[in-house]
Formats: C-alpha cells, sequence, structure tokens
C-alpha cells in the first residue's frame, strides 16, 4: 500500500512538471519592451544624484493626455483613493537617490531614496518623492508616504522617442534633472542644501 501512494505521487509530480507552461521558466529572462536605465549627476565634490527607471517608447502613441492622463488617473483598484499620480517611467517607480541633502525647487529634501511620481497637466506638473521607493508603479501609492511635493512648469522640447531623465544648467552646486518624453520635458532645480 505504501509503494501504490508513492507511485500516485511520483505520477503526481511527473504530471505537474510537464503540463508546466515553459513560458513560466521563461519570464525571468525576458526581455522588457521598456528597457531599466540610470543617470547620475555629480553635485559639489562628492554629492551623487543618481536616477533609475524604465524607459517606455512612445511607439505612434498619443502619450499626454491619452497614454499617461492628465491629472490623476481614475479607477486603480489597488489605491486606497481610487486614482493614482503616474510612475515617471514604466515597470517599477522611478526612484532618485542622493547621499547628501538637496533642496528641490527650493525646499529641502533629506539625503536617501526616494520613488518619483507625478500628476501632470496641460500647464503644470506636480513631482512627488515618496518615502516609499520599491512599489511596482504608482499602484500602491499613498499620499502620507510623500517626503515632498513641488510643482513646475513643464517645457516643449524635441521629440524624443524613449523616455529619458537627465540633467542640464550644471553649476557645480546646483543642476536642473529633468524627465523628457514625447515633446515635453519637465525640469526640476536641484541644488546642494548649505
Amino acid at each position: 500500500m505504501k509503494s501504490l501512494y508513492v507511485c500516485v505521487a511520483l505520477l503526481f509530480a511527473l504530471t505537474m512538471l510537464f503540463n508546466t507552461p515553459a513560458t513560466t521558466y521563461a519570464q525571468p529572462d525576458k526581455i522588457r519592451a521598456s528597457l531599466k536605465a540610470g543617470v547620475s549627476q555629480t553635485l559639489g565634490l562628492d554629492t551623487e544624484v543618481k536616477i533609475v527607471y524604465s524607459r517606455p517608447g512612445v511607439k505612434g502613441r498619443v502619450v499626454w493626455g491619452e497614454l499617461v492622463p492628465f491629472g490623476l488617473n481614475p479607477g486603480n483598484q489597488y489605491s486606497n483613493n481610487n486614482a493614482y499620480p503616474w510612475r515617471a517611467g514604466a515597470n517599477e517607480n522611478t526612484t532618485i537617490e542622493f547621499n547628501k541633502d538637496l533642496l528641490v525647487e527650493g525646499q529641502k529634501l533629506p539625503a536617501g531614496k526616494y520613488g518619483i511620481h507625478m500628476i501632470p497637466s496641460q500647464k503644470e506638473w506636480i513631482v512627488i518623492f515618496s518615502k516609499n521607493n520599491s512599489s511596482w508603479g504608482s499602484y500602491g501609492y499613498k499620499q502620507e508616504e510623500d517626503a515632498l511635493r513641488v510643482t513646475v512648469m513643464p517645457v516643449e522640447a524635441p521629440f524624443n522617442e524613449w523616455l529619458s531623465f537627465g540633467f542640464d544648467d550644471l553649476a557645480g552646486t546646483s543642476a536642473t534633472a529633468y524627465l523628457w518624453w514625447e515633446k515635453i520635458k519637465v525640469p526640476f532645480k536641484i541644488k546642494l542644501a548649505e
């Protein structure tokens, strides 16, 4: 009787092994459509500002106002208020990390690693630095985890197929960080806090 149980258990295990789709095993090696990227800039002597994000492409879509809605995105089943900001990229939420306190648009943000979220509109954007830096996108976003919110003005820019972040206006201890995608750049000023 014992050997019958062993045979049934072995048969069950083999059935499960051979009936599991091959894609289950291939997923970790699958190349994402929005590749991961990063950019960093040193301010002062040794303050590194690093932004890590995933790069979606325009791919012929209408980005602003459609793919990325203006205002809060409604109808999210995972959010506590049924609306959430945009993750400022694709896949996991975009992060920014720095080893010394910064001023962002003149407001102090302590050294650390933050999730970046944005609320776009046609006239101004809200850039959010969240203490939660490990979410998948903005689906679990909670306003009470905000470390800082700043309001900035988007600017027109030449067409950029792949979303990117970068730094302009380098001035030793300050710079303008930006998100650039499609025909819009969203700049936010950063400076070493003294």
